[in-house]
């Protein structure tokens, strides 16, 4: 089954080169364990557009959906057995990022 780790972080840009070393670190284990699948760092949520399309015209709004302390700075989709180990190696993650992370099963 595959998950999502989602990176919650309170500050862009945060990632300290140690950390991404850490990150490379924990990418390659993933990667040599057969659990990775992808995994992406994204921009700050100032740079996000919003599209409404649900109405007779899109409606574009410059910056993030929500407007929130913490936001999605990265994540990565990962094939694991089941939840328990999806859980052990997102423990993992947040410690090499040094973040917060969420874990969703990918339906």
């Amino acid at each position: 089954m595959q998950y999502l780790v989602s990176v919650i972080d309170d500050k862009p840009s945060s990632t300290t080169p140690a950390e991404q070393a850490a990150i490379n670190v924990f990418d390659d284990r993933l990667k040599a364990g057969g659990y990775w699948v992808f995994a992406a760092g994204l921009a700050s949520p100032s740079s996000a557009t919003v599209i409404d399309n649900r109405g007779e015209e899109a409606i574009f709004t410059d910056g993030p959906f929500l407007e929130s302390k913490e936001y999605l700075a990265g994540f990565w989709i990962m094939e694991a057995a089941d939840l328990d180990v999806a859980l052990k190696l997102a423990a993992e993650g947040s410690k090499a990022c040094n973040a917060k992370v969420e874990v969703r099963p990918v339906l």
